[in-house]
């Protein structure tokens, strides 16, 4: 195989995410990349330094296409609609980059600075969607956990099978979300 013309980082990790969500993240080695890329392994390194690196990339993708679409669905509405919108965004990335999404949950390296700052927009992006909410700012970490646990609950049971019973999961979903907002209306209470 000779070096494939064009061959970037941004390729290689696109190309990456494709085999973590069609196979898996363990099926995400540098060989299995050089394969579909239709290049030799070493060529690879030309770009990336290992497979702990493109791991670490994929984790920012990952985050960056997470972002993205929350920020997205959550734009132009507030308060219930923006968690609901935000909160579906989450779910339906889950569903639709299950191998990407795996790489989002690793926490950030304290050396690695855009991986840092990628999460920190994530959670930026939370906490302003509860803002309308006036928990303060021990209240809005408690939300914000408590948010992330449902989105990430949800999203991980679902991968697993574990909804198995014949009921849309969408309105359980949209049930647990304004379970949510109503617990956490009656915080300051």
């Amino acid at each position: 195989m000779s070096p494939r013309a064009g061959l970037d980082t941004k390729t290689i990790i696109i190309a990456a995410a494709q085999i973590a969500d069609e196979l898996g993240m363990e099926e995400v080695t540098l060989a299995a990349l050089a394969a579909k890329l239709g290049v030799r392994s070493p060529s690879l390194y030309n770009h990336i330094n290992g497979l702990q690196s493109l791991r670490t990339q994929l984790a920012i993708h990952g985050l960056e296409q997470l972002y993205n679409v929350m920020s997205s669905a959550s734009e132009g509405v507030a308060g219930a609609k923006a968690i609901h919108a935000m909160g579906l965004a989450y779910v339906e990335f889950s569903r639709c980059h299950p191998g990407l999404y795996e790489t989002t949950l690793r926490a950030p390296e304290g050396h690695n600075s855009e991986l840092q700052v990628v999460s920190e927009r994530i959670l930026s992006l939370i906490v302003e969607v509860l803002q309308v909410y006036h928990l303060g700012e021990e209240g809005t970490i408690h939300a914000v956990r408590g948010l992330r646990s449902i989105l990430h609950g949800f999203a991980s049971l679902e991968h697993k099978g574990g909804f198995g019973m014949p009921l849309d999961s969408n309105l359980s979903f949209s049930r647990l979300i304004d379970t949510f907002i109503a617990g956490i209306g009656r915080m300051n209470t």
